[in-house]
């Protein structure tokens, strides 16, 4: 194995060779992202006519979309992580995709609401392991100074995904009805993963890490990663952090198109194409800004990873409150791109900081653990919390108890911003005063 030196001196090694062909490689996994993201968002996107199929409240919609899902998507991801982190994670990866993509279709063939929960509850069963083995590959396919920047890449899966679901979900739905979008997007993902498990080669763990000389990379232990996690304030603030923005986004996310028709006047075909454009330019936008604005703040300090999303919130809430208060569709529309764009910096820079915080072979694992605390916190309890104060305003009389719903979200932009400023000074601190090295 060749040997570099660092800054110090100190010889250190590549353990293994990089994944070949890393383009494919990203774009492989960004595709089975896409797809992961337009499963789960296709609830959200078919709110009205499935309300009115099976005749479910606000808040039961919550639940689908929110807790329900999250129960089996964060928990789940736990013993997924430690099996991918101990095993091959290209096929945890595919037999994940197989898994969500048969999950999907049979929310298409539900006949009534209990049916659709358990559909859906399947569906985070199976996502669970579609995204921690993709941080890991995505780690030891590319070297510090460029994963931010893939990261970015791989997660324009949502607004891809997003961006899709509207304009494939809403048209087909409206051609024929609200159950075909589930059973072709299923069939296309169980197409999809046997594909990856085809084209995608494992990379060695650590590939493109500078490590000491002859560090193992032997497997990680189950519980003292987990205690590794719990105690680390640097790992934690990023995750609940990330989980304090997701309440916003994910809150926000499930309702949007419901809002946008219910209460801007939007049509169906309305939605198909012009949330769909708002969708991939203001989030795809702000993914590929933030990686790249990440990087380069990081190369100068760590504190980048945190002081990104806290600037970037700090200008996204006061946009977030006049798209509520817009009087019609288009003000709201453009009011809401940008938004987009600046809610999902914190995403790069959450995953790259833990991805480059813990061992080679504690990733998996530690992306399933920030996964778990911030979607439980985000993707559990923000469209959740949303559905059931739309249902409480709606019993209190209030008109718009959707929109005095959704107002309720704007607090947690200010617990994120407070809890990365936090971060921001942990990580400036730690550089300031490095730990000693040992005798």
């Amino acid at each position: 194995m060749a040997t570099v030196p660092d800054d110090d001196g100190i010889q250190r090694e590549r353990q293994g060779a990089p994944a070949p062909r890393p383009r494919l490689v990203l774009a492989a996994l960004t595709f089975v992202y896409v797809l992961n993201f337009l499963d789960r968002q296709l609830i959200g996107i078919l709110a009205k006519p499935i309300q009115d199929a099976l005749q479910v409240s606000d808040g039961q919609l919550g639940l689908i979309g929110g807790l329900y899902f999250a129960m089996f998507y964060c928990f789940i991801a736990i013993p997924v992580g430690w099996l991918a982190d101990r095993s091959n994670r290209v096929t945890v990866l595919s037999l994940a995709c197989a898994v969500w993509s048969g999950a999907t279709l049979a929310c298409g063939l539900a006949a009534n609401y209990g049916q659709l929960v358990a559909a859906r509850m399947l569906v985070g069963f199976g996502e669970a392991g579609g995204v921690p083995p993709s941080y890991a590959i995505i780690t030891d396919t590319f070297p510090p100074g460029r994963r931010a920047g893939a990261f970015g890449i791989y997660n324009l899966g949502p607004a891809i995904g997003a961006a899709l679901g509207v304009a494939f979900g809403a048209a087909i739905a409206q051609r024929f009805d609200w159950r075909m979008p589930f059973i072709l997007i299923g069939g296309l993902g169980i197409v999809t993963a046997l594909l990856v498990r085809l084209l995608v080669r494992e990379p060695a763990r650590g590939a493109t890490d500078p490590v000491r000389t002859g560090m193992p990379h032997a497997k990680a232990p189950f519980w003292p990663t987990l205690r590794m996690f719990f105690a680390n304030p640097v790992l934690m603030l990023a995750a609940l952090g990330s989980g304090a923005t997701q309440f916003v986004t994910y809150g926000l996310g499930n309702f949007a198109v419901l809002f946008l028709m219910r209460d801007k006047g939007m049509a169906l075909g309305e939605v198909a194409l012009w949330y769909a454009l708002v969708l991939a330019i203001g989030m795809g936008g702000g993914m590929v800004l933030s990686g790249r604005v990440v990087d380069r703040m990081t190369r100068r300090s760590r504190s980048g990873y945190a002081v990104a999303p806290a600037v970037s919130l700090a200008v996204a809430m006061p946009f977030y409150v006049a798209f509520l208060w817009a009087p019609g569709w288009p003000l709201a529309l453009l009011l809401l791109g940008v938004v987009m764009v600046f809610n999902y910096f914190y995403l790069s820079a959450s995953v790259a900081l833990v991805q480059e915080e813990v061992q080679p072979n504690q990733r998996v694992l530690s992306g399933a653990l920030l996964l778990l605390v911030m979607n439980f916190i985000g993707l559990g309890l923000g469209p959740t919390w949303v559905g059931f104060a739309s249902d409480w305003f709606k019993l209190h009389g209030q008109t718009d108890h959707l929109q005095a719903a959704l107002f309720t979200l704007t607090p947690f932009y200010l617990i994120a911003i407070a809890l990365f400023l936090w971060l921001a000074r942990l990580l400036r601190d730690a550089h300031s005063n490095p730990p000693r090295s040992s005798a």
